[in-house]
């Protein structure tokens, strides 16, 4: 942190975590938390919206894709059918789960919209720990609870930590989910990593290696098609307009050590966003490509599962049971690289 020794009034001068609630706009009433690691890395935890994250710079760069309507104010009814796009604000991290990720589907174990209820929760905040350079603590972490249960059903319960150190420009997120219950509860998660204009532009490299299939199918496909440049950004496309999208599921590769590794690299900027998970944890990659102008956006989602549904990952065998007191542990890292040899060696193992 260099030499601050008898130079600082008070940690904000270099970062930590501010809470705060907004009063203007759809988001009206939210509460939320800016982190700032010093580094030039600052980002926005929506607390009451399952402690996801929004807005996200590196400097004078945006990294994450912000939806037109932006942060909205958590509602209790839940999402039905495709209710659940009026409030994506889209973010660095939509949360997509906790039973169920995937489009909107009803069979005999119930109905279920589209990516489920979690971005729509109120986080109760446990702790909050500020950097203090007198004692030389570094760390900084904000932790919640997320509750997505219902009487007599599934009693899913998420412990998220988001954590960070000053002089570093990584965002770590740890997540707990335990089944309070008493039944088995289904479960899939997703995180849903939304990256937009200027770190997403032209030609910049979209990084993951892995064997995938196309959402779309062979027949229907356009860009995630063999030959086709689907690891390079494009330009905004006239067919992308409205609901032109497309998906590519992604069994994706780890390392000696079990670690999955995806990200961005912009060249004219000379910055990667990188994402690191663990594939016994999170076996799937999802990359979404949205070109429409307007509305520009790559996703690049760690999951349980791909986007398939909880019907489809029932009748395949893959959907999984948390028993009651079961528990699970998640983690997604998100890291800015400014150094050419760190950039260079991510793009060398992507």
């Amino acid at each position: 942190m260099g030499d601050w020794k008898d130079k600082l009034s008070n940690p904000l001068q270099v970062g930590g975590i501010e809470t705060a609630i907004l009063d203007n706009g759809p988001g009206k009433g939210t509460r939320i938390a800016w982190i700032n690691t010093g580094t030039g890395l600052r980002y926005k935890v929506i607390i009451d919206r399952g402690l996801d994250i929004a807005e996200a710079f590196y400097n004078a760069h945006g990294l994450a894709w912000i939806s037109h309507q932006g942060v909205t104010a958590p509602r209790s009814g839940g999402y039905r059918g495709i209710e659940w796009l009026n409030a994506f604000g889209g973010g660095l991290v939509t949360t997509c789960g906790l039973d169920h990720v995937g489009g909107p589907e009803s069979d005999e174990y119930g109905e279920r919209g589209l990516h489920s209820q979690f971005s729509g929760l109120s986080a109760t905040i446990e702790s909050i720990v500020q950097p203090d350079l007198l004692t030389g603590r570094l760390d900084m972490h904000i932790t919640g609870i997320v509750k997505q249960s219902q009487p007599l059903g599934a009693q899913l319960v998420l412990k998220r930590t988001i954590s960070g150190k000053l002089g570093e420009s990584t965002i770590r997120i740890q997540d707990e989910v335990v089944n309070y219950g008493n039944i088995p509860a289904p479960h899939m998660l997703l995180y849903h990593i939304n990256l937009g204009w200027p770190l997403v532009d032209e030609g910049v490299d979209i990084c993951w290696k892995g064997p995938w299939t196309s959402r779309e199918g062979d027949d229907k496909a356009r860009i995630f098609r063999e030959g086709q440049p689907f690891r390079k950004g494009r330009p905004p496309l006239a067919d992308h307009v409205g609901d032109g999208e497309e998906a590519a599921f992604i069994d994706v590769e780890a390392d000696a050590e079990g670690t999955c590794l995806c990200g961005i690299h912009n060249p004219e900027l000379g910055i990667a966003l990188t994402v690191a998970f663990e594939k016994a944890q999170l076996p799937w990659l999802t990359n979404w490509q949205h070109w429409g102008p307007g509305e520009y956006v790559v996703g690049l989602e760690p999951g349980t599962h791909p986007p398939i549904g909880q019907s489809q990952a029932r009748s395949d065998g893959s959907l999984i049971f948390l028993q009651p007191k079961e528990r699970r542990d998640y983690g997604v890292t998100i890291q800015v690289l400014d150094q050419p040899a760190d950039i260079a060696a991510f793009l060398r193992v992507t």
